[in-house]
């Protein structure tokens, strides 16, 4: 089958559909940035469908809902992109972690789905390119049809998932850049929180990390160790500098990873290294994967801690802004580890110190992470270990990395709400 534009392609697609048809479409580095910009040419085609997919906050920028009045949106986040219909009620949250996510999508009802793939090799196959975590799911069910985007940007790793070009009922062509997330300036709390995670880390350690900037921080506090290896749901553009430092083993699959997103630098650079490993959710998120893992350490960061350990990592003053997301897979895998380590961290403060965000308690209504899975907290003033404490000896570890100004106040908060329980 010979790849069309992607207007042309879109159209045919579109018209072998049912009027209220199920759509998934890929997220994070492997967003099309074609399709949503023909769906916006001509809205009509995006009249009563539903579109399902994993997008990522500050990463993927489409309001699905919004190409057209009549459509609709599933997701596990809320982004700044998706508040606009998800306050209209038109974009439906689903709080799953990345695990159930995989459930959800290997079962939930589904009348076709996108996919932004490499060009074939001279085999004919296709690679999901730097985007390898969901869209595994949706090429496995060979009863949903598939549009591929055939995109001359998409590189194609040493090693990550293949599939048959034959495998999509459609094609279209487009040459496109990929999503573009660069380094942010990081605040001064970040390189003392990175300098002091990365006193956690040692050789043998297998690491995860997110986005963010606490992941960018100990990245860069990473470059005079030996040793290391990653195993994470996505690796982003400080990546790079570890692995030319040397930092990093040498083996094939030294860094397992879902997706790579960052900028053509990156992009560029992982797809040409035999140590990375791209592999779907399934492998990079699971349990039976992550505890098999001696000496994991999984390094997230939330938006607030209160004296319980209890950790909110999508809530602010009670608006969604993200969702739960590979954290809480991550933390408990990192419990199973041998060795392994559960890592939580955040600056101590937020709005220029006026705000503590080491809290007395959570409302029950924000609580992404419960005390059971939090076994380290760290902040620019140190790190407080959890692990096996009582809720006293865990309240006293929590005070002492708050900022100083209100150290005494969670005392007495802490206090009082001791004498309740």
């Amino acid at each position: 089958m010979t790849p069309k534009s992607v207007s042309s392609a879109l159209s045919e697609f579109r018209a072998s559909l049912p009027d209220k048809a199920r759509i998934y479409v890929a997220g994070c580095s492997g967003e099309p940035i074609a399709l949503v910009e023909a769906l916006e040419a001509e809205p009509d085609l995006a009249a009563g469908l539903t579109f399902l997919g994993i997008w990522i906050p500050g990463v993927n920028s489409t309001d699905w809902a919004g190409l057209h009045p009549t459509a609709a949106a599933e997701s596990i986040f809320v982004s700044p992109a998706l508040r606009p219909s998800f306050e209209s009620g038109r974009t439906h949250f689903l709080p799953l972690s990345y695990t159930q996510s995989t459930v959800w999508l290997a079962e939930t009802p589904l009348d076709a789905g996108v996919v932004m793939v490499s060009p074939p090799d001279g085999a004919g196959m296709v690679s999901l390119g730097v985007s390898a975590d969901f869209s595994t799911l949706i090429l496995e069910r060979e009863e949903v049809p598939l549009l591929g985007i055939v995109n001359a940007q998409m590189r194609s790793p040493v090693h990550g998932p293949k599939v048959p070009i034959d495998r999509f009922e459609f094609l279209a062509e487009t040459d496109r850049d990929l999503v573009q997330v660069g380094e942010a300036d990081l605040p001064a709390a970040f390189a003392k929180i990175g300098n002091h995670i990365a006193q956690l880390c040692h050789r043998g350690d297998t690491l995860q990390f997110g986005l963010g900037n606490v992941q960018q921080a100990v990245l860069k506090s990473l470059t005079s160790h030996q040793g290391l290896r990653i195993h994470a749901g996505m690796v982003s553009t400080p990546l790079i500098e570890l692995l030319d430092c040397g930092a990093l083993d040498q083996d094939y699959a030294a860094i397992t990873t879902g997706v790579a997103i960052g900028t053509d630098e990156l992009y560029d650079r992982v797809v040409l290294d035999d140590r990375i490993l791209f592999a779907p959710v399934t492998y990079t998120h699971a349990i039976s994967t992550l505890s098999e893992i001696n000496n994991f350490k999984a390094i997230n960061s939330c938006i607030e801690v209160d004296l319980f350990g209890q950790a909110n990592a999508e809530f602010i003053r009670g608006r969604q802004i993200s969702g739960t997301g590979g954290l809480v897979d991550f933390l408990r895998g990192a419990a199973l580890s041998d060795d392994g380590r559960a890592i939580l961290a955040l600056a101590s403060t937020a709005k220029r110190g006026a705000i503590s965000r080491i809290v007395p308690r959570l409302p029950n209504d924000a609580t992404s992470i419960s005390r059971a899975d939090v076994d380290t907290v760290v902040t620019e003033h140190g790190v407080a270990e959890l692990k096996h404490k009582s809720i006293d000896a865990r309240a006293a570890a929590l005070i002492e990395i708050a900022d100083p100004a209100f150290r005494d106040t969670l005392a007495a908060d802490w206090h009082e709400i001791r004498k309740g329980l």
